[in-house]
Parts: C-alpha cells; structure tokens; sequence
C-alpha cells in the first residue's frame, strides 16, 4: 500500500511540473491584460443588466442547467501510464489505494469550476427570488455534495463498464443534478436532498459491480493520454510542444481556399503552405479558436475599447502563432529537394495569414455591428497582423 502511494505521489509531483511548465507561458503579461479587460467588462455589464432583469426570469432553472452540466463532466484523473497495464498486474488487489487518492484529486481539481458558476450566480439569485443567504450557501452545499457523487459514479461507471455507453450515464446524472439543483432552490435542501441519495444509491450499485471487474486499465489508460493530449493542445496554441503530434484532415470543403494561388512555379510554396494550414488540425483549430473568442466577445461586450484591445491582443497571437508554427516545421518536405527561393515560403505564411486574418477582421467586425465605430474593430485586427508579422522575427527552420 505504501508502494502504492508513493507511486501516486511521484507521479503527481510529475503531473503537477508538467502542468506548471507549459502553464506559464499560456498566462504571459498580454493575455493576462485581456483577461482583466473582459472580466471587467463582463461583470460591469452583468452588473447594470441585474438592475434591469425581470423578476419573472427563469433564473433558478438556467443556473439548475448551467451547473447540472458542469457537475455532470466529471471525468476521472487516474494519471495511469500505458505499462501499467502489465506492471501494475500483481498489485491489482491493493489499486484502491491508488485509486482513492485519484479520486480526491479529481474531486478537489474540479470543485473550483462549479463552485465559481455558482457564486457568479449568486447576484442574480438576489435579485428576481427571496432566498435566504443561509438558504442559498445550502445550495452550495448540496452542490457540493452533487460534485463528490458525480465523481465517484463517473469512476464507478466507467469501471464496470469498460468505458463503454457513457453519455447514457453521464446525461442521467446531469438531469438529476439539474432537478436537484432546482429543487433546493426552489423547495428546501431536505427535499433536494432525495437526488443527492439516489444518486449514493445509484453509485452502490455500481460499486457492487466494480467488484467482480478487472481493472479496465486500456480504457484508463487511453482516458489519460486523450486528457493530456487535450492539455498540450491547448499549450501549444502559447508555446511549443516538442513532443505534440497534431491530426491531418483533408477538408474538402475548403478547396475553394486553393484558388486564391495562382497556378505556377513561383507559388509553390505558397500552394504548400495553404494546404498544410487548411488540412492540420493544429494550425486550423487555432485561428478557428481565437477567432472564435474575438467575435464572441465583440457579440456580448458592448463596450468599444475593450473589444479593440481583445481584438488587437488576440490578432496578435493568431499572427505570430501561425508564422512560428507555418515557418519553423521540422517535417521534410519535397519542396526542400528543388531549387526555389529561400524567401517563397515566407512570402506564402504572409499571403494566407493575411488572407485568413481578413476573414477574422470581417467576422469580429459583424459581431460588434451593434457598437459605435464598429469598423474599428476590424481595422485593428487587420493593422496590428500585419505590424506583427513585419516587426517579428523569422523563426529558425529546423530540418
């Protein structure tokens, strides 16, 4: 058991380097001066609108919803490796030890999330119901108690069965967590109280299950490295992940991009280039993304500096994001065997960042149609991309 543990803590003393290591450069000074904007500006916003809401605004039940679904992704962090799957064999007996820490840090890793939600809420709360503040730090409570359920049932669940039919599990527990959620709102914490055990009891039953099963260490296992590779993904939009390998997808949808390339010797590169950012998931996702996040806070914010500084920080991330990652391939390419011009390749990132950033201004520019000046907003994009890919350093290729 104590060898158990100690497995446990080693490896999460890894997990937690791990995150901490590519977690820096995700919150560098730029990003975190967007963020102190948005959520400045959001919570202003969501302040003035609390002044105005109807009392009849189905508040409880959009918080039931909007909690419910966040205590219902609950997915477990077992940090299992693939050997595991034959070194840990002998041990099988005594997992639970393993398995038990596992399941704490799962608990307390995703409290935070929901219990954010729920005091966000609690301003609205306030204004179209009568609850109490005990009535209300109740509710906190049994959402507490909800989260500790959903945690140990998503484990349970996926360990009885194989990791096979879990959006079935997991659709049931949110719509008894949204019941629950809404009933101690609404009802009494007594009454919401009914949800919280049947939920223990469902959960027992699964245990009785759990029992009679091997260890699904594939299932596990495959749950892990899917979780970090979500993870890397998501650092590599920041930084650079040596060991991430991205997916290619054909997109033929996308075809029509291809024209924009004029069918000669002198656009190979620039052939090349289009066709790597339109098929890797890698590249395409993170315009997609951070296009994204623009017009959904050009949308929701009507507030026109902010929009332009969350417009200029993030055209400045897709532009040198994509030079870096469009520039600094280390994959061999069969262009590298004839003789072009070492300044193509760069003249085609440019053409397609600059054609793709067009797109992303036009887009961000309809979402803020609402606000004064709405052009700016476009203009801004559009200038700061193209200050960013002049001003900035060419990466070094790495063949």
């Amino acid at each position: 058991m104590n060898n158990l543990q100690s497995v446990w803590s080693k490896r999460f003393i890894h997990y937690m380097n791990e995150v901490q290591k590519y977690m820096k450069y995700v919150f560098t000074g730029h990003l975190a001066i967007v963020m102190v904007f948005v959520i400045g500006s959001v919570g202003y916003q969501y302040s003035e609108w609390l002044k105005v809401v109807d009392h009849d605004f189905p508040a409880v039940w959009l918080i039931a919803i909007i909690i419910g679904l966040v205590l219902g992704f609950s997915r477990p962090v077992t940090l299992l490796k693939e050997p595991d799957q034959v070194y840990l064999l002998p041990v099988e007996s005594k997992m639970f030890v393993y398995f038990k820490k596992a399941l704490n840090w799962t608990f307390w890793s995703q409290i935070g999330l929901v219990a954010v939600v729920y005091l966000v809420s609690i301003p609205l709360l306030n204004a179209v119901t009568d609850l109490s503040t005990s009535e209300i730090w109740i509710g906190l409570l049994l959402i507490i108690l909800l989260k500790y359920c959903n945690v140990q049932i998503e484990f349970n669940y996926r360990y009885s069965n194989r990791g096979n039919h879990v959006l079935i599990d997991r659709i049931a527990r949110i719509l008894l967590s949204i019941l629950a959620v809404q009933t101690v709102l609404t009802t009494g914490f007594l009454v919401g109280l009914i949800y919280v055990i049947l939920l223990v009891a469902y959960n027992f039953s699964l245990k009785k299950k759990v029992r009679e099963q091997p260890i699904p260490y594939e299932h596990f296992v495959k749950l892990e490295q899917n979780r970090m590779m979500g993870f890397y993904r998501f650092a590599n939009y920041f930084t650079d992940v040596p060991h991430l390998r991205g997916s290619i997808r054909r997109r033929s949808w996308l075809n029509s991009v291809y024209n924009f390339v004029p069918f000669n010797k002198r656009n190979t590169q620039s052939y090349l280039v289009f066709r790597t950012f339109v098929r890797t998931d890698d590249h395409f996702y993170l315009w997609v993304r951070l296009t994204a996040i623009t017009a959904i806070i050009a949308f929701f914010v009507n507030i026109p500096i902010v929009t332009w500084i969350v417009a200029a920080a993030l055209s400045f991330a897709t532009t040198i994001q994509l030079k870096y990652a469009l520039l600094s391939s280390s994959e061999f390419r069969m262009d590298m065997l004839f003789p072009v011009e070492e300044n193509q390749r760069n003249k085609g990132v440019h053409k397609l960042i600059r054609l793709f950033m067009i797109v992303q201004a036009i887009i961000v520019m309809l979402c803020s149609i609402g606000q004064p000046l709405f052009f700016v907003s476009a203009l801004v994009i559009l200038i700061i991309s193209e200050i960013t890919f002049k001003v900035s350093k060419n990466p070094t290729p790495v063949y």
